[in-house]
């Protein structure tokens, strides 16, 4: 009884294959980005620019019109995606120490996309609430609103005199969407797919060539 044995190189690349497939896992493909409470990523919502870096969290309280309330609903929360409008509370923990020390206003406002490039790439409708500059030295800042509709906002943390706009730290919210949406683009999708095919058919082409050329060694025409 003969066994025909795979060639190593066949092997070698379904292995990579499994490699390739099993790192969509980091890159979200194949996990969620969120958890039960909400689209808190496991590791923490975590925003940040080049100078600054927040753990955030947005609260939604329950709608007072829901004839079955969910008691716990009060206490998911959720990172940059919302799913309805309503009265919201944020808690921005600031990860830097030093800026702990210096005023921070806070600024809410909608926004509308403009489809340009970043900093044009959103315009300003209207202010929904405005706090004050105020020192937070435990690190927590704290603020809440009415928000009245969903659409597209931005949380800004306003460091010092925030002349600068590198010190106008934003935080960008769509409210309305599903929090589990998917996030990652269809290009990154497909780029994936394409690269295991690519993978795939470079094997069957080696598989071919070798059969090919032990075919010649026995003195038979391919």
């Amino acid at each position: 009884m003969t066994i025909q044995r795979l060639p190593a190189h066949f092997i070698a690349g379904l292995l990579a294959c499994v490699v390739l497939l099993s790192g969509c896992d980091k890159l979200g493909f194949g996990t969620k980005q969120s958890n039960a409470l909400g689209n808190r990523p496991d590791l923490d919502c975590i925003i940040a620019n080049d100078f600054y870096a927040v753990h955030f969290s947005a609260y939604l309280q329950p709608d007072k019109n829901d004839k079955n309330p969910d008691p716990k609903a009060a206490f998911v929360p959720f990172c940059q995606k919302i799913p309805r409008a309503g009265k919201m509370f944020f808690t921005a923990d600031l990860i830097d120490r030093d800026i702990r020390a210096t005023p921070i206003g806070i600024k809410l406002v909608e926004v509308e996309k403009t489809g340009q490039k970043a900093p044009d790439d959103l315009r300003e409708i209207r202010t929904v609430t405005e706090i004050p500059s105020k020192l937070y030295p435990k690190g927590a800042v704290e603020a809440q609103a009415d928000v009245d509709k969903n659409g597209n906002y931005v949380l800004y943390l306003m460091i010092g005199e925030a002349m600068e706009d590198d010190d106008k730290f934003r935080i960008a919210l769509e409210v309305g969407v599903d929090p589990n949406g998917a996030d990652l683009p269809l290009v990154a999708i497909g780029g994936v797919v394409a690269l295991v095919l690519l993978v795939l058919g470079f094997l069957v082409y080696l598989h071919k060539r070798k059969k090919a050329a032990q075919t010649n060694g026995n003195g038979e025409r391919p």
